[in-house]
């Protein structure tokens, strides 16, 4: 019969396969490199870690594991702590006088059971001001790794989708690579090798191979990643190293468990979610991911993750999830301040397609949204102009800060109502939902499931909490920052308490004299020359130590003049400040130009401007000009920095003047904290709003004012 292929195009066939079959292999080994060196960094991190804790163990407690223990007889030998023991030998613990080889055998294994016990429990922080031997060598193998990904990533799909047939084509071509081979074999392995060929010719073109190959080529570079270049990447871009790092070592980052405090039975329905996330443009953390699922099995849920866990990702992966199933039509209502950011967002995470249903042709864009579909984002206020039929239905309806609709009889709060009727699906989103009274919180929770609502009413008191967490636990779900994120660096916060000068000590008795709580609250900064302000002259070292530490600043304080003034104060080196008058999309774009400026740059911003929605993460320095009123106030802002993709770690400084309200406010505060931490973070929210009322305000002046009139007399 006649021939196609000719013996040397087959052998050209058998050469490419072989070739590349051999990069496979190449990179298979190069794979298993990777991952020791990556396995052996965390072994001996997590080891370190251990250690410490052993550190802190007295040898006395293996008593308690075996009895007639003589720890008298270690402690003369000089092993004091379980680590002690671990770093001994067998031979050097038998010496020890009344203890036997067995004897010693038993308290190494007692000794290994805690070291184990104790390993398990590690969890590894990465931070580019922690470049330690160790997790350089983790954050190096971690880079490397990177680098070899996408040729992984390439080979094991072409293998996956074409290992067996290629291997059965090569040896069914085999009669068609030489002349005599071909001469000698029957008609039906001559019909059998040509088949294979055309095959071979499919699977080998270039279509196929040269994405592979050049994926593979990008390999090579792997061995000029240094510990400096995969310290730069590590600060370029933290989320894709922690990521990586969990994909290969989850019980090394995150909390380490799967359900994160549902109960059994609800949990088990969560878990049973596939998610079809093709169009997401990130990967999601696994606690990210159980939220998606979270959402999904209950349509109508409150997710109240602390700040910085991503709630934003999480809800656009929802979305592209139910998109992948059909849906077209979604919508997220949001404060103005964070509008921009919202489209932003979605357009970087997802392919989504956007429409921003706000200002002058806010008409237009909702009839484009409703007949081309997509996420249409607007803003509390905009959704007045959302008249939909009443047969009209969304899949999904996000409420970002939902909060802000605690207030049944205030007009957004019936506008979004109104929405909610239209939408499917609903999630609200807050950071704060139990930030004020326990009956706020069940009114949000009225709106999305009603019978929840019913259930949890009578168990409003603080006695009845713990049944209270289960009751809300289909509709609400919260994760703490500190359960999830173990690999965010360090958070140092700091009080910088500052001596009043003659000029602001003359200016503050003043504003107490008139009872003026407004103007005491700005003690410091209302001096006409900040070279008279004790704050100033602290914010300015902060500042120049920041610079030395190529870091960037955020600076908050709740008044106008005082952020004029310390913009004015920086000079250039300070961006143009977040203020209430500044539009959302100015907002971004001056955190844009904020996060490419070099190290050293500050950004001053109204706290309730720049201190809430907005993800500052280049910056590793806060610092607060005066306290708020209310803790979450703060938590927001520094939450703005100390979040998901920090690299660095997060220095808080509190400027505040010594026997001023500064102390005042920050006692009640932290007495009101307190309170409110021991029931909030558990799903459960105090009595009494944290905000310092009226009340409270009066008692401050009073006691300002008794403790001047006293020091006057004496």
């Amino acid at each position: 019969m006649a021939r196609n292929y000719s013996s040397s195009e087959v052998r050209a066939f058998q050469r490419k396969y072989q070739e590349m079959y051999a990069k496979f292999r190449q990179l298979d080994s190069l794979e298993v490199q990777c991952l020791t060196q990556i396995n052996t960094a965390t072994g001996k991190i997590a080891s370190g870690g251990s250690n410490e804790i052993l550190q802190t163990i007295p040898v006395d407690e293996l008593s308690r594991y075996r009895k007639g223990l003589r720890v008298k007889s270690l402690h003369d030998a000089g092993l004091h702590t379980v680590a002690d023991v671990m770093r001994a030998n067998l031979y050097q613990i038998s010496a020890i006088n009344g203890v036997s080889p067995e004897g010693a055998q038993e308290i190494k294994q007692i000794a290994q059971q805690l070291a184990d016990t104790a390993q398990e429990g590690i969890r590894i922080c990465l931070s580019a001001d922690e470049k330690t031997p160790e997790s350089t060598a983790l954050i190096t193998a971690l880079a490397r790794y990177r680098q070899i990904e996408p040729a992984v990533d390439a080979a094991a799909r072409f293998r996956r989708q074409y290992d067996g047939a290629l291997s059965r084509a090569i040896a069914a071509a085999k009669p068609a690579s030489g002349g005599l081979r071909w001469l000698f074999a029957s008609s039906g392995k001559k019909d059998a090798a040509d088949q294979a060929c055309a095959t071979l010719a499919q699977i080998l073109s270039d279509k196929n191979i040269l994405p592979v190959e050049k994926a593979i080529d990008a390999v090579g570079r792997v061995h000029y990643i240094t510990p400096n270049t995969a310290w730069e990447d590590f600060t370029r871009d933290p989320i894709a190293y922690v990521n990586l790092l969990e994909t290969i070592e989850p019980d090394r980052v995150g909390s380490g468990e799967g359900v994160y405090g549902l109960p059994e039975e609800l949990s088990e329905s969560v878990a049973d979610v596939e998610l079809d996330l093709t169009g997401l443009r990130c990967t999601l953390r696994r606690y990210q991911e159980w939220g998606v699922k979270y959402a999904v099995a209950q349509k109508r849920i409150l997710l109240g993750d602390e700040m910085g866990l991503g709630k934003t990702v999480q809800a656009i992966a929802v979305m592209v999830h139910l998109r992948n199933k059909g849906a077209t039509h979604f919508a997220v209502v949001c404060p103005a301040s964070v509008l921009t950011n919202w489209c932003r967002e979605i357009l970087k995470h997802s392919d989504l397609g956007v429409i921003k249903v706000h200002g002058n042709g806010k008409e237009l864009a909702l009839q484009q949204w409703l007949k081309q579909g997509g996420v249409a984002v607007t803003t509390y206020e905009t959704t007045a102009v959302f008249e939909l039929s009443e047969d009209f239905r969304l899949t999904m309806l996000t409420v970002d800060e939902a909060h802000y609709i605690k207030n049944p009889s205030a007009r957004r709060t019936g506008n979004v109502k109104k929405l909610c009727a239209h939408a499917q699906r609903l999630l609200f989103m807050t950071g704060t939902a139990l930030e004020n009274r326990v009956e706020e919180m069940a009114t949000l929770i009225a709106i999305l499931n009603p019978e929840v609502s019913k259930t949890i009413r009578p168990m409003l008191s603080l006695s009845s909490a713990p049944r209270f967490r289960d009751a809300v636990a289909p509709v609400y779900y919260r994760r703490k920052r500190e359960d999830v994120l173990t690999e965010l660096p360090e958070l140092v916060e700091s009080c910088e308490w500052c001596d009043l000068l003659p000029e602001e000590k003359k200016i503050y008795k003043e504003a107490i004299a008139e009872q003026n709580f407004m103007a005491a609250r700005r003690v410091s900064w209302n001096v006409d020359n900040l070279d008279d302000s004790s704050k100033a002259r602290r914010l300015l070292e902060i500042v120049e130590d920041a610079r030395e530490q190529e870091r960037k600043v955020l600076i908050f304080s709740f008044f106008l003049d005082t952020v004029a003034k310390i913009a004015a104060l920086l000079g250039d080196s300070c961006m143009e400040p977040i203020t209430g008058s500044v539009s959302p999309a100015r907002r971004q774009e001056i955190i844009d130009e904020f996060d490419k400026a070099p190290a050293g740059a500050c950004l001053a911003a109204q706290i309730q401007s720049g201190g809430t929605g907005l993800n500052i993460q280049s910056a590793s320095v806060v610092i607060l000009c005066e306290p708020q009123l209310k803790p979450s106030i703060e938590n927001q802002a520094i939450s703005r920095a100390y979040r998901m993709g920090q690299a660095r770690s997060v220095l808080v400084y509190r400027l505040l003047c010594d026997d001023t309200v500064d102390e005042r406010i920050m006692q009640l505060l932290e007495t009101k904290q307190n309170e409110f931490d021991a029931f909030a973070d558990e799903s459960k929210a105090a009595d009494d709003t944290l905000e310092l009322d009226n009340a409270a305000i009066s008692d401050i002046m009073q006691a300002e004012q008794k403790a001047q009139e006293a020091d006057t007399k004496a």
